[in-house]
């Protein structure tokens, strides 16, 4: 397909005005409060994943509303002394899959948590976490549409929680430095690490593949893919509704997240990306409050960097942490 965005050199000074509401921060801060309130520990049971070298655990830990939320701890076996850990957390329709599937952080001697998404898990990799929260007023198939006109139940509020509390999670293990906890992800996953880097607790660094859920008004208008889609779908068909949807997402947007972070991130963009497209992504690398990176990607769709942008990111992760 042809370069369906901006000119790079554009992209790269690309810092459009964001849509925030005043109470952006009261919401967040008051739906957390809320969550840890719920203060059951997380459990990790030991699990066979017939892997002689990780250590697997069986997660279960409390999301929004104390709601059970499924994941994986890996753990590199024999580690003497607490390690970095990455919060991982997975692209539109996955869940977490199998232990096997996740071994590339624990064989570079990281712990590693993947957080399953609630509701999801349908389309990619099995999950196993539900939603037991209604939402009015979704049309369309996925979750993106739930709750979309009001930001209390918007569906995104429980997962932006529910990743707020992984990071929670991984620091009550035994096995992790409290202080070197990282959060990583791409498409989906990439715009929940951009709201858990804002709102979790000092998080050491960010990882940022072609992030979604991020600088929507730009998305509707570039591309009509994936989550997008569903949105546009919506409005389409509640014709009214339009500035009601785009107050709620102004709450859950990932530009606004990213100017509130301020650990290290590494970003990538692939410039032909038609389902998050590189004006959003580099939307919110550019407002980003902290130390920041990204790989460009130019001839590449939604894809992105693949295996070249992990090794990428073990590369940064190395550099940054030996300089701790």
């Amino acid at each position: 397909m042809p370069l369906m965005d901006m000119p790079l050199e554009e992209l790269r000074a690309y810092l459009p005005a964001r849509e925030e509401r005043a109470d952006f921060d009261a919401f967040w801060r008051e739906t957390l409060a809320e969550a840890r309130r719920h203060d059951r520990a997380p459990e990790f049971t030991p699990y066979d994943a017939c892997l002689t070298e990780i250590d697997v655990f069986d997660v279960r830990f409390p999301g929004f509303a104390g709601d059970p939320v499924a994941g994986w701890l890996l753990v590199p076996a024999h580690a003497t002394a607490p390690l970095p850990c990455v919060v991982g957390f997975l692209g539109y329709g996955g869940g977490r899959g199998f232990p096997h599937e996740w071994l590339s952080w624990p064989a570079a001697g990281y712990a590693h948590l993947v957080m399953d998404t609630r509701g999801q898990g349908g389309s990619l990799q099995p999950g196993a976490t539900g939603d037991p929260h209604g939402s009015a007023g979704a049309s369309s198939p996925g979750m993106v549409t739930r709750g979309i006109e009001d930001p209390h139940a918007y569906y995104y509020r429980r997962v932006f929680t529910d990743a707020v509390r992984a990071v929670d999670a991984a620091r009550a293990h035994p096995a992790v430095d409290p202080a070197r906890v990282v959060v990583a992800g791409g498409s989906q996953g990439g715009g929940i690490a951009l709201a858990a880097a804002a709102l979790a607790r000092d998080v050491r660094a960010a990882l940022v593949n072609q992030p979604s859920l991020t600088h929507y008004r730009r998305a509707l208008d570039v591309v009509e893919g994936n989550a997008y889609r569903e949105i546009w779908t919506y409005l389409r068909t509640h014709r009214e509704a339009g500035e009601r949807v785009f107050r709620t997402l102004s709450y859950f947007d990932g530009v606004n997240f990213a100017a509130r972070a301020t650990a290290p991130a590494l970003f990538s963009v692939a410039l032909m990306d038609d389902i998050c497209p590189p004006s959003t992504v580099f939307a919110a690398h550019n407002h980003w409050a902290g130390p920041k990176e990204i790989r460009v990607w130019p001839w590449n769709r939604h894809e992105g960097g693949g295996w070249f942008q992990d090794m990428e990111q073990l590369r940064f992760l190395r550099a940054l942490l030996a300089s701790a």
